[in-house]
């Protein structure tokens, strides 16, 4: 069997404060192949949040271990989890996180200049992912002269750029329409299926996770459920 890209070994997260301690993740072992589409699914105080902090190596688990590309993530210096973010991470997050005044194909650059890619070919390599997600026609326009939909596109090029080993989304589809999220999903089916990309989605809405090949159900910090979806998959296909 192939090294899973992801593997997390009964890892847990405690949080200590005044004198009384706060478990969210108690116990969590999975692994994810590389090139599988994963939603994370859990009510709201379930924990998916926090293990979706340690799976973008923005927090560190209190016990247990965390595998990326092999690599030991809580045992990495500050410095070195900064650059696993930067290199092996696509983060797509709820609210964009777009600079606001600033052109698509300017924020879809930005990973690159704080990544040490040469600045020659920055620009065509933008404007690549930018017409990958549908925006070719959008690369001059301002975060705020975008819907939300539109936003979210230019997040999911800005996660691609560096080539990172996985993409994370968190709530990707939290701040926009339904239509528009159906929008944002097929491109992910996309990028999972005809790119090969693995997508690890975290999400509270049951329709947003039948679009993912596998759904792991956490509750209250402990995983309770790891299953097959087919349903949405089945009906992009028809």
């Amino acid at each position: 069997m192939a090294t899973p890209i992801i593997k997390t070994d009964h890892i847990s997260k405690v949080y200590r404060m005044d004198g009384t301690q706060t478990v969210a993740l108690s116990d969590i072992s999975f692994e994810i192949a590389k090139g599988e589409f994963v939603a994370i699914m859990g009510p709201s105080g379930s924990g998916k949040s926090t293990l979706m902090h340690i799976l973008g190596a923005l927090d560190r688990p209190t016990a247990g271990t965390y595998l990326l590309n092999n690599q030991n993530v809580e045992k990495l210096s500050d410095d070195q989890l900064a650059d696993i973010r930067n290199r092996e991470i696509g983060f797509i997050f709820q609210a964009y996180n777009l600079l606001p005044r600033t052109s698509s194909l300017a924020n879809v650059m930005l990973p690159m200049t704080y990544g040490g890619i040469p600045a020659k070919g920055r620009a065509d390599k933008a404007k690549k992912f930018l017409t990958m997600v549908g925006l070719g026609d959008r690369m001059d326009h301002t975060s705020n002269q975008l819907s939300g939909g539109q936003q979210q596109r230019v997040a999911i090029a800005r996660a691609l750029v560096m080539d990172p080993a996985i993409l994370l989304a968190d709530e990707p589809t939290g701040n926009i329409a339904s239509d528009q999220a159906a929008e944002i999903m097929a491109i992910f089916q996309q990028l999972n299926e005809d790119e090969g990309h693995t997508i690890v989605m975290i999400t509270h809405e049951p329709d947003i996770a039948q679009h993912a090949q596998r759904i792991i159900h956490v509750k209250d910090g402990k995983i309770v459920g790891d299953s097959r979806a087919h349903k949405q998959r089945k009906a992009r296909k028809k």
